[in-house]
C-alpha cells in the first residue's frame, strides 16, 4: 500500500510541475505587461497575476510543497496591496516580483527529490523582502506564518479569489500525456506513409500490366481476321485444318490460339478489375493516412506563443543590465509549428535577440543624439508562408551592421582574402557574420564577443531544413529572416536520376525545373551560366558535384539539358541532371549518429518500390557550387575509352609571356596547340587549318579579340567554332561586348585559374 501511495505521489508531483511551469511563464509575461501597461489597465492585469499566484499556491499545497506555497502567499499579499491601490507600482517593485518568480522556478527545479523544504534561508529571505515591500506591514511571527502555511481554514468570504461554485465559464477538457508517448505514436503513424507509397507503386504496376494487355489485344485484333479466314477455308474443304494440313497438328495450333484468346481476354478482365480495386484502395488508404498524419501533426503542434513568452523577461533583464531601454514587440504567437522545431529554435532565437540587444540597440543618450526615441524596439514577427513554411523575422531599430567592419574582421581572421574583400558586395559581406569565430565587438562578455552565436544559429537552421538571411542598414537597424518548414516529418520532394542512381531534392528549395538548349550555356566570369529571369545563374553538373562517373555512352553532350534551379535566400544555382522523374511526398529518415553529418546528404527516404534514396542537403550543394570546390567526374570505362582525344587549339595572344603560359597549360592537358600574334594572324591560320577551339586575348594590335570573334561568326565555315576570350578587361560593358560578338566564354585574367580554363574548354569541345 505504501508503494502505491509513493507512486501516486510521484505522478501527482509530475502533474504539478507541468501546471506550475504554465503558471510561472504566465506570471512572468503578465508582470512585464503590467509594467508597461497604462494605469487604466492595472486593475485587470493585477487581477490576472493575483489569480495565477493563488492557483499556484493551491497546487503546491496539494503536493505538500510548503516553500512554494509560502512564496505564493507572500506574492498574493503584494498583489492584494496593488489591487487595493495601497501600493504604487515601481521599477524596483517589479524587479522584486521577477526575483520572486525566479525563486519559484528554482524551487520547482528542486522538486525531483520529492516534497521537501529545500529552499531554506533563500526562501525565508525572499519572503521577508516581499513582506517588507508592503506598506505599514509588520513582520509576522514565524508561528503565525507556519500556521498559515499548514493550511489553516480560511473564510471563503474573506478570499475573493476562491472559485465560485456557480457561473464559471465552461472549460475545454484536456488530458495530460507524456510527450515521449506522443513522439513514439507519431513515428509509428509516419511509417504508414511508406504503406501509402507502396500502394501507389502497386497500383501503378497494375496499370502498366493493363497497358501491356491492351497492347496484346490490339496486336491480336490485327491477326485475328487471318486466323478466322484460315479456319473458314479449312471448314470449306471438309476438314478441321488448312488445305495443306496433313494431320491434326494444325488443328491443335488452332485450338491453342482460340484457348489463348479466351485466356488472355479473361486475364484482361481480371487485371482491369484488380486495377480498379487497387486504385480505389490507394485513394482510400492515401486519404486515411494523410488525414491521420495531419491529425497527429496537430497533436504535436505548439503555438509560437509558448516560445515567445520567454523573451519579455530576457529582454527586460539584459536591457537593465546594460542600461538600455528596450521594448519588445511579438506578433504571430498563435501560429502553430512542429514541437520538435520549436524546441530546436529556442537557443538560436535567444542568440539572435541577445545580439540585437548587445550589438544593435544603442544607449538611450546615444539614440537621443541621433534623433531616435530613447527606447529601442526589438520585434519578433512570425508569419505563415507558402509551401507549408513559416518565417520568423527578428528585427531591431538599432545601429545596424557595418559591412566594412565585417570585411576587416574577416580579413584579419583569414576568412576573406584582401583582394576578395575589395570586390565583395555589402550583402555578401553581411553573410560572413554567420562564420564561426567572427565578431566585430572588441570585448568578450557573457552576452557576446565570442563569434559563436550566429554560427550556431546558421547550423541549427540548416539542420532543420530552413534558411536564414540578414538585412541591415547602417544607423537604421538589422533584420534576421528565418524560413522554416512547419513539420519535420514529411515534405514534397523532386526525384531525379544520375546514371542508375536516384536522389531527392526538397521542392521548397527548387525555384524552377526547366529544359535548356546546350547552345544557351555561356561562360561568364569563368563559370558556365544560363539566363534565368533576366540574370546569369551558374550552371553546375550534379554529377561533378557528387563525384559520379559518367558512363561511356554518355560521353556526348545532349542537345537539351534538364536543369533544376535551387534557391537559398537571394542566391540561385542551376544544377544539370540526367533525368527528372517525379515529384511526390517523401518521409524523412535519419541516417543515425554514425552518419549524422555526411556532406551533401541530409537524410534518406524509402520509395514505394522499397528503394532507399538519399535526400540532398541544399545548402551544401549551393556552397560547393558557388565556391567551385569540386572537379568534373571522370568517365567510367577502360583507360583507352577515358583517354583525352587530342584536339587542336589556337591561342591568339600578342604578349609572348602570356602566349607561352597558355600554350604550356594547354599542352600539359593533352591538347595540340598552335599560336598567333594577333587577330589577323589568327584568322589567317583559321582559314588555312582546322582547329577545335580558339583561345584569344582581347586587347591586341591590328585586330582585337572582339573583331576576331565577329569575323569567325561571320564566316560560314567557322561560325560554329568555340571562342574563349581571356582578357584583363573586366568591366561589365566589356563582358557584354564579348558575349554580343559571339564569344562562348569570357575569362578575366585577374581571377585566372587554369582549372577554370580547362573546364571551360572541356565543356565546349
Amino acid at each position: 500500500m505504501a508503494l502505491q501511495d509513493k507512486e501516486f505521489q510521484k505522478k501527482l508531483l509530475d502533474t504539478f510541475r507541468i501546471e506550475a511551469r504554465e503558471h510561472l511563464d504566465g506570471l512572468s509575461s503578465d508582470l512585464i505587461e503590467l509594467e508597461k501597461a497604462p494605469a487604466e489597465r492595472h486593475g485587470e492585469l493585477v487581477e490576472t497575476v493575483f489569480r495565477r499566484a493563488h492557483s499556484l499556491k493551491g497546487a503546491a499545497r496539494a503536493v505538500n510543497l510548503r516553500d512554494v506555497e509560502s512564496v505564493c502567499q507572500a506574492l498574493e499579499s503584494v498583489f492584494a496591496a496593488l489591487k487595493a491601490r495601497k501600493k504604487t507600482p515601481s521599477p524596483r517593485l517589479f524587479d522584486l516580483l521577477q526575483d520572486a518568480v525566479n525563486g519559484l522556478e528554482a524551487l520547482l527545479s528542486q522538486t525531483d527529490a520529492g516534497p521537501s523544504s529545500a529552499g531554506g534561508a533563500a526562501v525565508e529571505s525572499l519572503i521577508q523582502r516581499l513582506q517588507r515591500s508592503l506598506p505599514g506591514s509588520a513582520k509576522p511571527h514565524k508561528r503565525d506564518r507556519a500556521r498559515h502555511r499548514d493550511g489553516a481554514a480560511m473564510d471563503p468570504k474573506a478570499d475573493p479569489l476562491l472559485p465560485a461554485a456557480e457561473g464559471r465559464a465552461p472549460t475545454l477538457e484536456t488530458v495530460r500525456v507524456p510527450v515521449s508517448r506522443l513522439d513514439a505514436l507519431f513515428l509509428q503513424t509516419e511509417e504508414l506513409l511508406a504503406m501509402k507509397l507502396a500502394a501507389t507503386q502497386r497500383s501503378g504496376e497494375l496499370a502498366g500490366l493493363f497497358q501491356r494487355l491492351t497492347l496484346w489485344s490490339r496486336e491480336w485484333a490485327k491477326v485475328r481476321p487471318f486466323v478466322r479466314s484460315w479456319r473458314f477455308q479449312a471448314a470449306a474443304n471438309g476438314h478441321d485444318g488448312p488445305i495443306s494440313a496433313p494431320g491434326t497438328q494444325e488443328k491443335r495450333v488452332m485450338e491453342f490460339l482460340e484457348w489463348n484468346r479466351e485466356f488472355m481476354e479473361s486475364l484482361s478482365i481480371d487485371v482491369t478489375s484488380h486495377t480498379a480495386n487497387a486504385r480505389q484502395n490507394e485513394r482510400s488508404l492515401g486519404g486515411m493516412v494523410d488525414q491521420l498524419i495531419e491529425e497527429m501533426k496537430k497533436v504535436l503542434m505548439l503555438s509560437f506563443s509558448s516560445l515567445l513568452d520567454i523573451f519579455p523577461r530576457l529582454v527586460r533583464e539584459i536591457s537593465r543590465e546594460q542600461g538600455k531601454e528596450v521594448e519588445l514587440l511579438a506578433e504571430g504567437g498563435e501560429i502553430e509549428i512542429d514541437r520538435r522545431i520549436l524546441e530546436e529554435m529556442k537557443d538560436p532565437l535567444i542568440h539572435i535577440v541577445r545580439n540585437c540587444l548587445d550589438h544593435g540597440i544603442e544607449k538611450p543618450e546615444v539614440r537621443e543624439n541621433q534623433g531616435k526615441p530613447r527606447r529601442g524596439t526589438i520585434a519578433i514577427r512570425v508569419s505563415p508562408r507558402e509551401n507549408q513554411k513559416v518565417e520568423i523575422a527578428v528585427s531591431d531599430d538599432g545601429a545596424g551592421i557595418e559591412a566594412e567592419a565585417v570585411k576587416a574582421t574577416a580579413g584579419r581572421m583569414g576568412i576573406l582574402k584582401k583582394e576578395d574583400a575589395e570586390g565583395i558586395s555589402d550583402e555578401n559581406a553581411l553573410a560572413l557574420v554567420f562564420q564561426s569565430g567572427l565578431s566585430t565587438t572588441p570585448i568578450i562578455t557573457d552576452i557576446s564577443g565570442r563569434g559563436l552565436g550566429l554560427a550556431i544559429v546558421r547550423e541549427k537552421v540548416d539542420s532543420l531544413g530552413g534558411t536564414i538571411a540578414i538585412d541591415s542598414r547602417r544607423g537604421e537597424g538589422t533584420t534576421f529572416r528565418i524560413l522554416l518548414p512547419l513539420t519535420l516529418a514529411t515534405f514534397r520532394g523532386i526525384i531525379f536520376e544520375l546514371g542508375d542512381r536516384l536522389f531527392v531534392l526538397p521542392t521548397s528549395s527548387v525555384e524552377r525545373v526547366l529544359h535548356v538548349a546546350a547552345s544557351e550555356v555561356k561562360t561568364v566570369e569563368n563559370r558556365e551560366s544560363i539566363q534565368f529571369n533576366g540574370r546569369a545563374v551558374s550552371l553546375v553538373a550534379a554529377r561533378d558535384l557528387l563525384e559520379i562517373a559518367r558512363a561511356r555512352s554518355q560521353g556526348d553532350a545532349p542537345d537539351r539539358l534538364q536543369v533544376i534551379v535551387l534557391c537559398d535566400g537571394s542566391n540561385r544555382v542551376a544544377f544539370q541532371v540526367d533525368r527528372i522523374l517525379d515529384e511526390q511526398e517523401v518521409l524523412v529518415k535519419s541516417l543515425g549518429k554514425q552518419l549524422s553529418r555526411l556532406r551533401f546528404i541530409a537524410g534518406a527516404t524509402i520509395l514505394g518500390n522499397g528503394k532507399v534514396v538519399p535526400i540532398l542537403h541544399v545548402r551544401d550543394l549551393m556552397h560547393a557550387a558557388e565556391s567551385g570546390a569540386f572537379a568534373p567526374a571522370a568517365t567510367s570505362g577502360s583507360a583507352e575509352d577515358s583517354a583525352t582525344t587530342r584536339r587542336r587549339l589556337l591561342v591568339v595572344e600578342d604578349s609572348i609571356t602570356s602566349r607561352s603560359l597558355l600554350k604550356s597549360i594547354l599542352e600539359s592537358a593533352g591538347y595540340a596547340v598552335d599560336t598567333a600574334v594577333d587577330g589577323i594572324d589568327g584568322f589567317t591560320k583559321l582559314r588555312g587549318s582546322r582547329f577545335d577551339l580558339v583561345v584569344s586575348d582581347v586587347d591586341m594590335p591590328r585586330m582585337n579579340g572582339f573583331g576576331l570573334t565577329a569575323k569567325i561568326r561571320a564566316d560560314k565555315s567557322l561560325a560554329e567554332l568555340p571562342v574563349v576570350l581571356v582578357t584583363a578587361l573586366e568591366s561589365r560593358e566589356d563582358k557584354e561586348r564579348g558575349i554580343d560578338a559571339g564569344a562562348n566564354a569570357y575569362i578575366v585574367k585577374s581571377s585566372f585559374d587554369q582549372s577554370n580554363l580547362l573546364e571551360v574548354i572541356q565543356r565546349l569541345i
